[in-house]
């Protein structure tokens, strides 16, 4: 899931990285998603823990990939959470296939 298991926090610019998003919008969507409130010390600087990266993946896969509205979004995670997450990980687990299905067909066009 993220690079390094045993880490406890991750600062914006990793998570942004890892999730393919700007710093910009993981601060907005912290503005628009009043349960996404990362850790910040004295010097105001985020620090996200496993738990809050799988809402963010969770808000990405409702307004990037389903093309939800903010407010739609934030509806869908009130009513239900759990319908969310569950799209989510299918979500994960179906761009894992297809990513596995391209190498494969790679290796066989290599054969012919």
């Amino acid at each position: 899931m993220t690079e390094n298991p045993h880490k406890l926090y991750y600062s914006i610019k990793e998570v942004a990285r890892q999730l393919n998003v700007t710093e910009s919008l993981l601060r907005y969507w912290e503005t628009e998603f009043p349960h996404l409130r990362p850790k910040t010390t004295g010097n105001r600087v985020r620090q996200y823990t496993e738990k809050d990266i799988e809402q963010i993946k969770v808000i990405y896969n409702l307004v990037k990939v389903r093309g939800f509205k903010i407010a739609a979004a934030r509806k869908m995670l009130q009513e239900n959470r759990s319908g969310a997450d569950k799209s989510q990980k299918i979500m994960e687990s179906l761009i894992s296939v297809r990513d596995q299905l391209k190498d494969l067909k790679k290796h066989l066009d290599r054969l012919v």
